[in-house]
């Protein structure tokens, strides 16, 4: 490991443009994509809940029993977290049923897009809707253009059509080092769920 020196300059200007909500996407194969979105979650619930603005977590490929550690505190926090799916394609026994239920499930995001009430809306998993063609990409896209200004969106999952990166703001591309998984130890409770 290399000692640096820290900085003691400031290393950019203060941005001129005006605040607006942010198109965030987090692909790639390493781990922390929906991890980091929930981070994001809980700082704009933290930051707007008291302005009457509220965070919606969507997700595409979790059924809506799920119960993992995010969806027992969220539920604690007040922050509302709905699975739209019946698990990954793998498990499923109907994809016909799946690609349904992802169409609906995107009805229900749209419109917590589109009304303005909600000061971020995380989609959760949506990449894979979008590349197993269930969903229409072209409508994503628009509702994501005519959203309200000040509405922030953040998307996860593998494989972002690059569609979806074109019109983001911000993108981040978890890359993969290593993964405890592929050295055999299987998923742990509190860190896969």
């Amino acid at each position: 490991m290399q000692i640096e020196t820290p900085p003691t300059d400031k290393p950019y200007d203060k941005p001129e443009g005006e605040r607006r909500g942010l198109l965030i996407v987090n692909t790639g194969d390493g781990k922390g994509k929906s991890t980091a979105a929930f981070g994001l979650a809980l700082r704009a619930h933290g930051r707007h809940h008291v302005h009457g603005k509220s965070v919606k977590i969507f997700q595409f490929m979790k059924v809506p029993s799920a119960r993992f550690g995010e969806h027992r505190m969220f539920e604690q926090l007040g922050i509302p977290i709905e699975g739209l799916g019946d698990g990954f394609s793998w498990k499923s026994q109907d994809l016909e049923h799946s690609a349904q239920l992802a169409r609906q499930g995107w009805e229900k995001a749209k419109a917590a897009i589109l009304s303005g009430d909600n000061f971020m809306v995380v989609l959760d998993e949506l990449t894979y809707p979008l590349i197993y063609g269930w969903m229409p990409l072209d409508d994503v896209l628009q509702t994501l253009k005519d959203r309200p200004k000040e509405v922030h969106v953040v998307i996860t999952g593998r494989r972002c059509p690059p569609e979806l990166i074109e019109l983001a703001d911000t993108v981040t591309e978890m890359s993969l080092v290593k993964h405890a998984f592929k050295a055999g130890i299987p998923a742990q409770r509190g860190i896969e769920d």
